[in-house]
């Protein structure tokens, strides 16, 4: 384990002995501690589990972040993807730049870039799914709370959760007259303005405004001063984020209430910036041709991306008294373009871009998704001791993408059109039910029975004059469909009123997927349903006579068919494969503490193993350059020939962009001045070991530690709601590779750069 990594886990552990050995000690006197006693960190209620309830009574591990932790890390122009590593096993990432991220939590998730890819892990918003993964890029803005909530969530969320469920709720419409309004400006011209107000128009109508302005200036080079580009100028790295929601809360009586949103996106940016050759056969360090503030790029046209959302939902509930019945409709709409210089360099550039040996440029020209939801839930009241919960679900998706790949030297026109159409549905009926067996014991089972279906058509044209060597392709379809039924069952044991015990059995599931890249490959590949079965088990602890929380789990689970997705290797495609099985185990530990003295430390820590078990799979690996020749990086995994290409055998592998170690760590301290007023320190770590970004293992391609640092400090006045604070995010400009490309050259694109500036808040 590397030293930083030791300091991370050793702070993490630290945090566990400075909560766990005061409550070991509280039979001491404790007069002389008294007024630092009566200070308590507050209660976490989550709705993890479609109801309000204390995190602890929840049977599985679930960790929340407020508003003041994720404004913190949205400091700078911080999008959803820094919410990576911030809880335990929680990994976000992304190579389509702010609009399509990837969620991996446990080591489970999925590294394929296209839009229509599935994943295990879900993002709700507002208890409305967002499937397509280029929706669950949503900025995040007016936010109550977000819960990472680990583990098969299959019973209550349905399918495609078999690795978990990151679940935002925002902050909904009150009584009061309420609200903020935040400003920030940084270097590269970031600014970013935010407001959220509630407006009460009577009684049983009232309304919350949301705005948000995300904005950047170009700060990277191209140096090679294509023709699209500026001469000697600032090139790529801007964006422009412009995101609104309205919440209308109408409650005419006591018994009903419903809620409705609109939300909509606008935005505008620089796509990844991926970087050819800063990658040394032999090494996984960056070389001395990565530049943070230059690329060398001969297409692409400035790696330009757009896309717009919109969105409308209504919710509707009605208490009955013993039951309350609650429908949830929603409804999405999106569009998307882009290109991106995938190689990375200048084709015939050896000094600045190393050897290119061929123009790769992707990109959308169009695409269109609509998406619609809807579910019928009733749910028991009261505090008997058996409560129960049984429902509905549907979903429907219709995605359209027109994508094209072009000369690589900037020419508007594509040389290659792939013009896929996939359509998919999703029907589920569901329950839940738990019983008070005794004061201490609470017992909790659910099912839920999902029929999936997709279907895939896709045509590949080649405009005229195109100097492309490819044929066209007539339609190309292909369907797949199954039928699962998840379920789960858990325990929680109250030892006191501040020590809960768990465990939970749980089964998840990830609908069958399709693939088909066909504007560089005639592949469409498919997947078969792969299932997870979870077993965990853990504590929940509030400590200290309530000035500290610790939790701890342990788990393991087995998939079964687990999807991977082979990317890249000798083409720019991805490959849809199955394997025999995969596994995954480890050990979960957060908490947080208030250590007296103003200080306060919270932190967590998780150690996650996984393994693929397939001893027959084999995957492509990087690009040979020639038969016979050596590849252009330095695989580690048995090699396997295939008719005359060499094949990695992964058996034994870890999934790909799964860390080994993750850990984080978060110190404030605050002074009162007098009156209301107060100064505040906060900073905030992160970090991770050990990950492969493939599927095989490769020098180059296997990550050692990363960690990140940022600061926040200010002034506030909390009678006045008053707070000016600086900023720091990527403390110590740390270059961490994030992603590669291996088709091509050694190509890898990296985190953001170190952002700072002030911040002026008003609360009211």
């Amino acid at each position: 384990m590397s030293p930083r990594l030791t300091a991370l886990a050793a702070s993490a552990s630290g945090l566990a002995l400075l909560i766990a050995a005061p409550a070991l000690a509280q039979t001491a006197p404790q007069a002389d501690v008294a007024a630092e006693q009566a200070v308590s960190i507050d209660e976490i209620v989550v709705t993890a589990q479609r109801r309000s309830e204390n995190i602890r009574d929840v049977p599985f591990a679930v960790t929340a972040m407020n508003t003041e932790t994720l404004n913190t890390l949205s400091s700078g122009g911080g999008d959803i993807l820094q919410l990576s590593g911030r809880v335990p096993s929680l990994q976000v990432e992304s190579s389509n730049g702010r609009y399509a991220p990837r969620f991996y939590i446990r080591g489970l998730g999925n590294v394929d870039f296209d839009f229509n890819a599935s994943q295990p892990v879900s993002v709700v918003l507002d208890d409305v799914v967002l499937e397509n993964v280029y929706l669950k890029g949503f900025p995040l803005f007016d936010v109550k709370q977000v819960e990472v909530l680990r583990g098969p969530q299959g019973t209550l969320f349905g399918r495609n959760t078999p690795a978990g469920v990151v679940k935002i709720d925002t902050i909904k419409p009150g009584e009061d007259f309420t609200g903020f309004g935040s400003l920030a400006y940084g270097n590269y011209g970031s600014t970013r303005a935010e407001v959220g107000v509630t407006l009460p128009a009577s009684d049983t109508l009232s309304v919350r405004v949301a705005g948000l302005w995300n904005h950047r200036d170009d700060w990277v080079n191209n140096a090679y001063d294509a023709p699209f580009a500026k001469k000697d100028g600032k090139d790529l790295g801007n964006f422009d984020d412009f995101a609104g929601r309205i919440h209308v809360a109408w409650t005419p009586t006591d018994r009903l209430s419903t809620l409705l949103t609109l939300q909509a996106r606008d935005y505008e940016g620089t796509g990844t910036m991926n970087r050819a050759n800063v990658l040394t056969k032999g090494s996984n360090e960056l070389n001395d041709r990565f530049d943070r503030d230059t690329v060398h790029y001969d297409g692409g046209r400035n790696n330009f991306q757009k896309q717009q959302t919109t969105s409308q939902s209504l919710q509707v509930a009605y208490d009955f008294g013993p039951a309350t019945l609650t429908g949830v409709v929603g409804s999405y709409q999106g569009s998307s373009a882009g290109d991106g210089d995938i190689d990375g360099g200048v084709l015939g550039d050896p000094i600045n871009s190393g050897t290119v040996p061929f123009p790769s440029e992707t990109g959308t020209l169009t695409s269109d998704l609509i998406q619609n939801t809807y579910e019928l839930r009733l749910s028991s009241n009261g505090d008997g001791p058996f409560g129960w919960q049984v429902g509905a679900f549907y979903w429907n998706e219709r995605f359209n993408l027109v994508s094209g790949t072009f000369n690589g030297f900037g020419a508007v026109a594509p040389t290659v059109v792939g013009d896929i159409v996939q359509k998919s549905d999703s029907w589920s009926i569901f329950g839940q039910g738990r019983y008070q067996v005794t004061d201490a014991l609470k017992l909790t089972a659910g099912v839920r029975y999902t029929d999936d279906s997709r279907d895939f058509r896709g045509r590949r044209i080649i405009p005229a004059g195109s100097p492309s060597t490819m044929l066209p392709l007539a339609n190309v379809t292909k369907s797949v469909g199954d039928q699962q039924i998840s379920w789960d069952i858990s325990a929680v044991y109250e030892v006191s009123p501040d020590l809960n015990l768990f465990a939970r059995v749980a089964d998840g599931y990830r609908g069958p997927s399709i693939q088909g890249r066909i504007t560089s490959s005639d592949l469409v590949t498919t997947a078969d349903s792969e299932t997870v079965m979870s077993y965990e088990t853990g504590f929940k602890a509030r400590l200290w006579n309530g000035r500290a929380r610790l939790n701890g789990t342990v788990y393991y689970y087995e998939v079964s068919d687990p999807q991977f997705t082979a990317i890249g290797g000798q083409g720019n495609f991805n490959q849809l494969i199955n394997a025999a099985k995969g596994e995954g185990y480890g050990v979960e530990i957060d908490g947080d503490v208030y250590l007296g003295a103003g200080f306060s430390l919270a932190g967590g820590f998780a150690w996650n193993h996984t393994e693929i078990k397939d001893k027959d799979l084999l995957v492509p690996i990087c690009r040979i350059p020639s038969a016979g020749a050596a590849p252009i990086c330095t695989p580690t995994d048995p090699l396997v020939t295939v008719g005359t290409t060499p094949r990695a055998n992964i058996n034994g592998n870890p999934f790909p962009q799964a860390p080994e170690y993750t850990a984080n760590l978060t110190l404030n301290y605050v002074r009162p001045i007098g009156g209301d007023a107060e100064l505040f320190v906060s900073t905030d770590w992160v970090l991770r070991q050990d990950f492969n970004l493939f599927l095989y293992e490769a020098v180059e391609f296997r990550q050692d530690s990363q960690f990140e640092g940022g600061l926040r400090a200010g002034w506030r006045d909390l009678g006045r709601g008053l707070e000016a604070a600086a900023y720091v995010r990527n403390i110590t400009d740390e270059a961490n590779v994030i992603g590669a490309i291996d088709f091509n050259n050694l190509t890898a694109f990296v985190n953001e750069p170190r952002m700072y500036g002030v911040e002026l808040t008003k609360r009211f």
